[in-house]
């Protein structure tokens, strides 16, 4: 197997099972966390404002995980408590068993808004 595909499977397995210890234990010190909402939270931040948000997930079906030497690209949907779906991906960066950073890019929820062929309206008009 591959250690840094491992590791973030790990990662998924432990934020669907609430085990925060094992999700201190995968981060690095120097880790950092960015998506469309947060630009680079530091260790101390993502536990702040990002751990308390990860009991709504119920499970990770992991669609696809390629690695390109230290990095790990992952898109997977999750499962929420209730049922509802989301689609995401994301790009993790691990050394020597830990993850140093996570950046995500939103994908949308399931099933998709838009109605199949269709676009959601412009917000912007």
């Amino acid at each position: 197997m591959n250690r840094q595909r491992d590791t973030v499977a790990r990662f998924f397995e432990a934020i669907a099972e609430g085990e925060r210890d094992t999700v201190e234990a995968l981060l690095a010190d120097s880790f950092t966390f960015t998506s469309p909402r947060d630009n680079g939270l530091d260790r101390a931040a993502w536990f702040r404002l990002c751990w308390p948000h990860t009991d709504r997930f119920a499970d990770f079906d992991i669609l696809l995980m390629a690695v390109e030497g230290q990095r790990v690209f992952v898109t997977y949907e999750g499962v929420m408590e209730g049922g509802a779906r989301l689609r995401n991906t994301e790009i993790f960066t691990v050394t020597l068993g830990r993850i140093d950073a996570v950046e995500v890019f939103f994908g949308w929820s399931l099933p998709h808004p838009a109605p199949e062929g269709g676009s959601l309206p412009d917000p912007d008009g």
